[in-house]
């Protein structure tokens, strides 16, 4: 098949088009996934694109994985039209959009679940999802979402972990109900609480509520989470970016089951 070297090829102009317009994405049920690191997690996670397109004038050799696919080869000019990226590395697919559902959830006897609120950032709601996937959480929870997951700069900030974590977007009141159901204690994480997070059990099945770095976490989860944490803060500044204060209280859950293990 020839190389696809026209930018005002039609094919072209769709995936500018998904790629500019969240509601050109939800009409047609696709997102775009940029890079071969992520394009591998989303075809490990069991996705079939509906398209990929493949310049060697940026990526080299074709790696295993994608060698029975079906590509589009196309020309540097216009992969880097298609591309979100400055520097791009060659490889970009078309893919269903990711609809998980709170039921779909599979969880552990005792599970670690995040809950991340009205997030609006795509590289803090990526960076997140990098540190679920590294916690291997049972569950993430994007209530009231002012982002979609399937955002192409989340997709690049989660180095495509939004494929390998199990992560739904849903309502607060959907999510509280499903948390009650589960008996999972829900920790809201404010600077404004007097108990500090490493003085917590977090051994038994927890959910790490937190929200926007501007307004934290609404009234709902400040009324109702069972027991609201702080993390120690002794500069000048009164918040730590919410990515960041995720990963210090999930990884001191991990911490205290691992040692519980012996």
């Amino acid at each position: 098949m020839p190389e696809l070297s026209s930018l005002q090829n039609e094919r072209v102009k769709h995936v500018v088009k998904l790629r500019e317009d969240r509601r050109q994405r939800h009409r047609e049920g696709l997102t775009l996934v940029e890079g071969r690191y992520e394009l591998e997690l989303a075809l490990g996670a069991g996705l079939h694109p509906v398209e990929i397109f493949h310049s060697k004038e940026y990526s080299g050799d074709i790696p295993e994985i994608f060698r029975d696919l079906q590509m589009t080869d196309v020309n540097q000019s216009v992969f880097k039209k298609m591309s979100l990226r400055e520097s791009p590395d060659g490889w970009l697919g078309v893919f269903p959009r990711i609809q998980r559902t709170l039921d779909s959830l599979t969880l552990s006897t005792n599970p670690l679940i995040i809950l991340a609120e009205s997030i609006e950032k795509p590289g803090n709601l990526g960076a997140m999802l990098r540190t679920a996937d590294a916690a291997h959480v049972d569950g993430f929870l994007v209530s009231e979402p002012r982002v979609d997951l399937d955002h192409p700069g989340v997709i690049r900030a989660s180095r495509g972990t939004v494929f390998t974590v199990p992560v739904v977007a849903t309502t607060n009141d959907e999510a509280l109900t499903w948390l009650r159901e589960r008996k999972i204690l829900i920790l809201a994480a404010t600077p404004g609480a007097d108990v500090l997070y490493s003085s917590v059990d977090l051994r038994l099945p927890v959910c790490v509520a937190v929200g926007t770095e501007d307004s934290g976490l609404s009234d709902t989860w400040m009324e109702k989470a069972d027991l609201k944490v702080r993390i120690p803060m002794q500069g000048k500044v009164n918040s730590l970016n919410v990515s960041t204060s995720t990963a210090i209280i999930l990884y001191e859950a991990i911490r205290q089951r691992l040692e519980d293990q012996g």
